[in-house]
């Protein structure tokens, strides 16, 4: 949170305000969810006590783009990168998605978790860098796996090898892309936080900076080839 206006109150909830009639054990397993995919075991609730319209304000966790998005356009499903979330109307659910090939879960970048969110009303997401917004008509594209920010349901979503063995080690572009096909909307970044760290990482070389891998469990691998 950035700043509020007066007649604004919040509080920390275990719930994420989706299921009025929740039971604490089910707020410790949606929680826990939560967990799994970044989130904290708590959400704040921002409440306006005031009539008439009042505003809140929220940044991102990084430099880059805030991106909203109304639930309603995209029939309430929602699958975004595990950190992507920022806020969003109350009563939105946050889970998890599981990848559904395990190869999509090891090199996908994200670990075997996405996140879904479900709900009607309006989510904002952090995103880095430029961000585009492309729709598919029963097509396909290939996206470095660190660049998808979130797509519908409707996308499946699979991770192949970016090329021969040469071009995966030298070509600087990364082991692995994601593909994503079918109908429905995707959004891309053109500046994942994890690649931002890295450069600033890479640049400190006065404080024993290293280069980390990004994109995959075994992301590092190339970068070393490209570093030599």
């Amino acid at each position: 949170m950035m700043y509020m206006e007066e007649g604004i109150s919040f509080e920390a909830k275990m719930g994420d305000g989706s299921k009025t009639n929740e039971d604490f054990f089910s707020k410790m397993l949606n929680a826990g969810k939560r967990l799994l995919t970044g989130e904290s075991l708590f959400l704040t609730h921002f409440t306006s006590k005031k009539e008439g319209k009042t505003h809140v304000s929220f940044s991102g966790a990084y430099p880059g783009k805030i991106l909203p998005i109304d639930m309603k356009s995209i029939n309430g499903y929602l699958i975004s990168e595990k950190d992507a979330f920022l806020c969003a109307a109350y009563g939105t659910e946050i889970g998890i998605e599981f990848a559904k090939k395990i190869s999509t879960g090891l090199f996908g970048g994200e670990g075997f978790i996405l996140q879904k969110i479900v709900g009607d009303g309006l989510v904002f997401l952090n995103s880095g860098g430029y961000i585009h917004c492309k729709e598919l008509n029963n097509e396909t594209i290939f996206v470095d796996t660190g660049c998808v920010v979130a797509f519908e349901s409707t996308v499946n979503y699979d991770i192949q090898k970016a090329g021969n063995l040469k071009t995966m080690l030298f070509g600087g572009e990364g082991i692995f892309l994601a593909r994503l096909s079918g109908k429905g909307k995707i959004w891309i970044q053109s500046m994942p936080f994890t690649r931002l760290a890295n450069k600033v990482i890479k640049s400190a070389t006065d404080i024993g900076g290293a280069a980390k891998g990004e994109g995959s469990i075994i992301g590092g691998l190339g970068s070393l080839f490209e570093s030599h």
